[in-house]
């Protein structure tokens, strides 16, 4: 295969309880029907509430069938809980085990690696990081045998969480350092991987698009498929808030990406959501 076609969409929020982010999902849902994609990412937050509503996740595992197309899915915080960080108040779902083998179970495998157009696509479960669960170790010696065996591919990460915001040596702050990979495990994460040709890590979780180059290596900030958050006092503007989906051609030489809305698609307001605010 000389081109390789693959949208990434995430934070999709699926929910049989909120209907206007199944209507965004929806219009999704007609582009990838027009455009035929030979993968779909989904790169977390899948479901709405997936620790406390798994039924959340089987809701959005018979959305993504209905698309018609292979996928590929990676776990987000609010598929499996959040995990710790140095700083911050602690999440009122951490991640956990239980709720890790709920979206194995619904989606298959929360981690994967496949070869196509000449590259290497890694995608890892960014929730378990800084967990010690059992399988966080796995994970890192599942990548580590993973990238010993590139044979100098070029190698393009999927994960939920960002990496970082600017550079892998930001320092954490306690009101945002829930949206990235968390201190320690970044610098051990970033280490592992300056010993290969990465060329992309793409993600979603902050709900904001995004996309910028540190050192040769291409951050998309993938926008999620359901809403934005507009209250600068809850979220600082890094990018640009508005919903959508991300389309990448690899070919051996390289690969080009494509920032799309779907038509139709509406920022909804996540505070503007009647059921929502009401829990709030």
């Amino acid at each position: 295969m000389s081109s390789f076609r693959l949208t990434q969409i995430t934070d999709t929020h699926l929910s049989a309880r909120f209907p206007d982010f199944t209507d965004n999902f929806d219009r999704i849902s007609e582009h990838i029907a027009e455009t035929r994609p030979d993968l779909v990412v989904n790169t977390g937050d899948l479901a709405f509430d997936g620790p406390d509503h798994p039924e959340d996740l089987h809701y959005a595992r018979s959305l993504h069938n209905a698309l018609g197309v292979a996928c590929r899915y990676l776990p987000g915080n609010h598929d499996i809980g959040d995990n710790p960080t140095l700083l911050g108040a602690p999440s009122t779902q951490p991640a956990s085990e239980q709720a890790r083998q709920r979206f194995i179970a619904v989606f298959g495998e929360d981690r994967w690696r496949f070869d196509a157009a000449g590259w290497c696509f890694i995608g890892l479960n960014s929730l378990i990081m800084n967990t010690q669960l059992a399988s966080e170790a796995e994970q890192q010696d599942w990548l580590a045998s993973q990238l010993a065996t590139l044979g100098g591919k070029p190698l393009a990460i999927f994960l939920h969480k960002p990496m970082y915001r600017d550079a892998p040596e930001d320092l954490e702050v306690a009101a945002t350092s829930f949206r990235y990979v968390p201190m320690p495990v970044r610098s051990a994460l970033g280490k592992m991987l300056n010993t290969v040709d990465l060329r992309l890590v793409a993600c979603g979780h902050v709900h904001q698009r995004r996309d910028y180059t540190y050192h040769s290596v291409r951050h998309v900030w993938a926008p999620s498929a359901a809403f934005v958050i507009q209250s600068e006092e809850k979220q600082e503007t890094i990018g640009i808030k508005e919903v959508g989906l991300v389309e990448y051609v690899f070919q051996p030489e390289g690969f080009e990406v494509r920032h799309v809305r779907a038509r139709g698609q509406r920022d909804i307001d996540l505070h503007s959501v009647k059921s929502i605010a009401a829990m709030a």
